[in-house]
């Protein structure tokens, strides 16, 4: 490919295995005035291994508002530039999107050269459903929040796809158990294309206590593929709310849900969406 004048140019980089780079990428990086890398230390490993010699600046979430206009001048003056993140497609739960979208009001081209992407790899080989599927990026780190985030996506029926980090990787699965049913399936996607990668697929509670078990699988950067709500006729809620509104007075938002399951046999998730939407936090 020739490299053309004044283009910001969106390159794909490997998530673990180096391998995966594409010779678009190498030919890109190599012949830009410029890379714009998430964390230059980081890709100085990957460029020195490639004996790729271009100059890099730092763009990151801390600086993104003035490095965008110091880009976006060198773009206006026919400088081209590539962008990268740490690992994968840029701007999927990375820095980007501000200079993205200064580039396109201005008229700017933009060019995107695919490739590794974490969330795509983890779906292609989760064995749940890809005909529909929602990225959600990370879950909030607060435990109130992210189990009321996800109480909101209870009903949802698309695969639904998370990035989570190692230290809360426990957390999030035994909210997900707690949110949305001990059956529903969910996809572990662990390190993907590097030496230890682990992709299973199980009903949330055995993957929590698969994961619990082993301390190798709390380790290293996660995907989360979960299977979504099987969509059914919405029975008549109003008794389900009438109970759980006397439980929920006297006993911990759970333990409100599991006895109101018991006694409507509706799901936990379902029975979790209602007491949210009626108490309009988590309990």
């Amino acid at each position: 490919m020739s490299i053309v004048a004044g283009v910001l140019y969106v390159v794909a980089t490997p998530i673990g295995n180096l391998n995966d780079i594409s010779p678009r990428a190498l030919e890109a990086l190599g012949a830009v005035d410029l890379i714009a890398a998430e964390d230059t230390r980081h890709s100085s490993r990957l460029l020195r291994h490639f004996r790729i010699q271009t100059p890099c600046q730092a763009y990151h979430d801390h600086n993104e508002q003035a490095a965008t206009h110091a880009l976006i001048d060198r773009l206006t003056r026919g400088q081209s530039i590539a962008l990268i993140s740490d690992a994968g497609t840029p701007l999927i739960s990375d820095p980007g999107y501000r200079l993205i979208n200064e580039a396109q009001l201005l008229g700017i081209k933009v060019i995107p050269l695919p490739g590794p992407c974490a969330l795509v790899a983890a779906l292609s080989a989760s064995g749940l459903p890809t005909n529909r599927f929602i990225f959600e990026g990370f879950l909030p780190a607060k435990a109130q929040a992210r189990r009321r985030h996800l109480a909101a996506l209870a009903e949802e029926s698309a695969t639904m796809v998370f990035y989570e980090s190692s230290h809360r990787i426990l957390d999030t699965l035994a909210d997900l158990c707690e949110v949305l049913g001990d059956e529903r399936r969910v996809c572990l996607a662990r390190e993907i294309t590097k030496q230890f990668e682990t992709i299973r697929t199980l009903p949330i509670s055995e993957l929590l206590d698969w994961v619990r078990g082993d301390e190798n699988q709390t380790r290293g950067e996660f995907v989360l593929c979960v299977q979504g709500a099987v969509v059914q006729s919405d029975p008549d809620s109003s008794e389900a709310r009438r109970i759980l509104r006397h439980l929920s007075a006297e006993l911990p938002g759970s333990q409100a849900v599991k006895l109101a399951a018991r006694i409507t046999g509706l799901p936990k998730n379902r029975l979790y969406a209602l007491l949210i939407g009626d108490n309009g936090e988590a309990p």
